[in-house]
Order: C-alpha cells, then sequence, then structure tokens
C-alpha cells in the first residue's frame, strides 16, 4: 500500500469526512425530493378533487416513513451547515468533534421527535 492510500484511508476514517459525506449524502436526497414536492404542490393547480385524491394517496404508511426521512434528512443537513459555518466562522480550537457529534445528535433527536408525532 503506497504513503498515498494510507494517508486517503487515515482521511477516510476522520469523524469530519464523514459529517462531510453525510451532508453531501443529505443535500443530494433533498434535491431529489425537490420535484415529488412540486408534484404535490402542482396537484393543488389542478383543484380540490385532484389534491385530495394525491392526500389520499400519501396517507398510506410508506409516505409516512418518507417524511420521518425528509425530517432526518433536513436536521442531518441543517446541522452539517451549521457545522460548516462555525468551522469557517469560528475559531479552530479543536472542537470539531464534538460539533459533528452534537449535529448527529440533533438530528437523531429530531428524527426521533417526529417518530413518535407520527404515533398519537
Amino acid at each position: 500500500m503506497t504513503a498515498v492510500r494510507r494517508t486517503e484511508a487515515r482521511a477516510h476514517a476522520h469523524p469530519a469526512w464523514w459529517a462531510f459525506l453525510v451532508h453531501r449524502l443529505s443535500g443530494l436526497g433533498l434535491a431529489l425530493f425537490l420535484p415529488l414536492h412540486f408534484w404535490a404542490l402542482g396537484e393543488a393547480l389542478h383543484g380540490a378533487a385532484a389534491l385530495d385524491g394525491f392526500l389520499r394517496f400519501a396517507d398510506h404508511a410508506l409516505f409516512k416513513f418518507g417524511e420521518w426521512g425528509l425530517v432526518v434528512l433536513l436536521s442531518l443537513h441543517m446541522m452539517g451547515g451549521v457545522r460548516l459555518l462555525l468551522i469557517e466562522f469560528g475559531s479552530a480550537s479543536g472542537l470539531r468533534k464534538n460539533w459533528i457529534a452534537a449535529a448527529a445528535g440533533f438530528a437523531m433527536a429530531t428524527g426521533l421527535a417526529f417518530a413518535l408525532s407520527l404515533l398519537s
């Protein structure tokens, strides 16, 4: 194994790299959701009957799970963005791992709170 590969493997094991990856993947997931969201909003332009039909279709358990996933993606992406802003504009005092852990914890807590709200 060359020195470059060892360095690359070490870099990919760092929590900051995983935070970067989660932030990018959550952004991609949100971007993929937008056309579906615009389609649903577009149904409202076709009248109340078309929107009601879509809402009945979206009342299935798979869509509820998707809503939960969307909330988790939003919270992950938001906290990843906040983490990046703090790194860019804050002092580089070695608190990056703590911010990564806080971002992941906030995202999990938000997702769990939303999942609990679906049960009630």
